[in-house]
């Protein structure tokens, strides 16, 4: 069963407004943040104060760029898609407010119960997040009862959607002070890094520690798998132009749910090695071992589908004899 490529049902799809015009302005704070980069020297935490605002600001205008796409492919529950959207966009600029607002306050937004009004913007921003992943959810459902078309295409929308509402959900791991926050309390509780604290080396820009786990990392890498995901079906869909096999809706699906497999098992590793206290440049043999079992027995999931597929499409009696005979007009060459 072969699937052509329907890109007018790819590209026509109604934009979520309020999310449309959110992304506009995190392009705006996209921009303020890498001025400020430039210009302003002060750090916080080890890194450059406006770090984590841009991350944030570039974060959310994906987010909400492909939620905007993602609603418009919902026909049913238009006005309930519609809430859902504008909702997360209102809690996100509230985050957004809260992450700048720190920034130029030369202080941390994250974690901060210092004082009454920092206590207040973390409970806040706790309280918007919560709201955000919910509606999320509310958007997956709505998703899964939504007619999305081809089969593969519409198993990388919902695979990828579920696999960032858990990543968003990994968030909450952050949030429990320490047990040396608790023994020593400095206005903070809950931190990114586990085994040690906030603050010591990390990646450029990224800031993810270098010398222990960092619950920041299966978060990002979990919550982007809603753009992920769905990239790679049309990738694949694209390539079926110029490989037959992948012209097999069945190819094609079987991918896709090898890669979301895939994208998830490895969430759990990245999770797992966070919560060991392990960098994420410096894997232990147990980390090595399971993430090359896993990539090896994707790879392989993968040729076996696309060699069952070029079975399917080979007509009976195709064989190079066959095809030789047919050539030269069914004639003997004995």
């Amino acid at each position: 069963m072969t699937h052509t490529i329907d890109a007018p049902s790819v590209l026509r799809f109604s934009w979520h407004r309020p999310l449309l015009w959110l992304s506009f302005g995190m392009m705006a704070l996209v921009a303020i943040a890498l001025v400020a980069l430039v210009v302003d020297p002060r750090t916080i935490t080890g890194m450059p104060l406006w770090a984590k605002p841009l991350k944030f600001a570039f974060s959310v205008l994906i987010y909400s760029v492909t939620l905007a796409w993602l609603l418009g492919q919902i026909p049913r529950a238009r006005r309930l898609a519609w809430w859902a959207g504008t909702v997360s966009a209102a809690f996100l600029a509230v985050e957004m407010i809260a992450i700048y607002g720190a920034a130029f306050a030369d202080t941390t937004s994250h974690f901060n119960v210092a004082t009454p009004f920092s206590t207040a913007v973390w409970g806040t921003m706790a309280v918007s997040i919560v709201i955000i992943w919910a509606a999320t959810i509310l958007v997956a459902v709505l998703l899964f009862r939504a007619d999305l078309g081809d089969p593969a295409r519409s198993c990388a929308i919902r695979s990828g959607l579920i696999i960032a509402v858990i990543g968003m959900g990994l968030a909450f791991l952050m949030t429990s002070p320490t047990a040396a926050q608790l023994s020593n309390f400095q206005g903070i509780a809950g931190a990114h890094t586990v085994g040690l604290s906030d603050g010591g080396p990390g990646l450029p820009l990224l800031g993810w520690s270098t010398d222990a786990g960092d619950l920041r990392i299966p978060h990002f890498v979990g919550m982007h798998a809603m753009q992920v995901i769905p990239l790679v079906a049309l990738l694949i869909e694209l390539l079926g132009r110029r490989l037959p096999a992948l012209r097999d809706v069945r190819a094609r699906l079987g991918i896709v749910v090898v890669l979301a497999g895939l994208y998830l098992a490895m969430i759990a590793v990245l999770t797992v090695q966070a919560l060991a206290g392990e960098s994420i440049v410096h894997p232990d043999a147990a980390t090595s071992t399971v993430s090359f079992a896993l990539f090896l027995a994707a790879a392989v999931g993968i040729v076996v589908i696309v060699g069952r597929a070029r079975t399917r499409r080979r007509p009976l009696g195709s064989g190079v004899g066959s095809d030789r005979h047919r050539s030269e007009g069914g004639k003997s060459t004995v």
